[in-house]
């Protein structure tokens, strides 16, 4: 670990946060029973580690650096998605007396969120003529 990456990965938390903030006050007029900006956020952040992660493999069709990976991956993706915020909507939900809705918010999170990575990476994989992993080394599946 050198200064230099942690520079790069928090860099991209910080465009990742920034994304995060404007598609949550993007959403807030369609949030008025679930917390759509939460879903799409988690939705979008999914799809994209999975489909930067396997385009840019070094036998990926667009091989990447570890520092540009480690900046997508790891900062933008981790500053962007928003499990933390998930969770506690998700309590507040349950606080409230709406069970339901609380349930339906982790069903839609997790399902479209694993379902979205998993198209990003069935995409990314095609491209990339079979690959089948995402992460090349330990830390890039901690983002």
């Amino acid at each position: 670990m050198s200064f230099t990456t942690c520079l790069v990965v928090m860099l991209g938390g910080a465009l990742g946060t920034l994304l995060r903030y404007l598609v949550s006050l993007a959403a807030l007029p369609i949030s008025g029973n679930l917390p759509w900006g939460t879903i799409v956020i988690n939705i979008a952040g999914s799809f994209l580690i999975g489909l930067f992660g396997t385009l840019t493999l070094a036998s990926g069709r667009y091989p990447a650096s570890e520092t540009w990976r480690l900046f997508v991956m790891i900062g933008i993706c981790g500053g962007f998605t928003t499990f933390s915020s998930f969770s506690l909507q998700t309590l507040d939900l349950m606080r409230s007396g709406a069970t339901g809705r609380a349930l339906l918010n982790v069903a839609l999170s997790v399902v479209l969120c694993v379902a979205a990575v998993a198209l990003g990476h069935a995409t990314a994989s095609r491209l990339n003529g079979g690959a089948s992993a995402v992460a090349q080394v330990e830390i890039e599946e901690e983002a």
